[in-house]
């Protein structure tokens, strides 16, 4: 169990860009799926940034497309799309935190998504 919980956890060290692991999560979840990107392209070696980059990509630009195309339907579709903002938000707060205590917390799919595109 120990084992396990350790290979989720970030280890003390710098980054390539030179930011403490647990600060580069946290700035990765900063703009949403926009800082993800911007991480992706700059952190090239830490394996833990890299992970919340791509976490972020998927989690903040799936859920921006799916507003996005659920808030062109009339009316039922603006309120749906109203209700995935403070969906958002509360995701956005959990990752940041969890990223910042150095913890390599997955989100259901996104999650596994962004392991899986580490490993290629």
């Amino acid at each position: 169990m120990d084992e396990e919980k350790g290979k989720l956890a970030a280890t003390p060290g710098k980054s390539s860009t030179g930011l403490d692991e647990n600060l580069g999560g946290l700035l990765a979840y900063l703009l949403g799926f926009v800082t993800g990107i911007i991480f992706i392209i700059i952190e090239k070696e830490n394996q833990f940034i890299r992970f919340h980059a791509l976490q972020s990509i998927f989690l903040f630009g799936g859920l921006f497309v799916l507003s996005f195309v659920i808030g062109m339907v009339p009316l039922v579709g603006w309120i749906l799309s109203l209700l995935i903002s403070p969906l958002m938000f509360i995701l956005w707060v959990i990752a940041m935190y969890k990223a910042y205590k150095g913890e390599r917390f997955k989100f259901p799919i996104t999650g596994d998504l962004a392991e899986k595109q580490l490993k290629q």
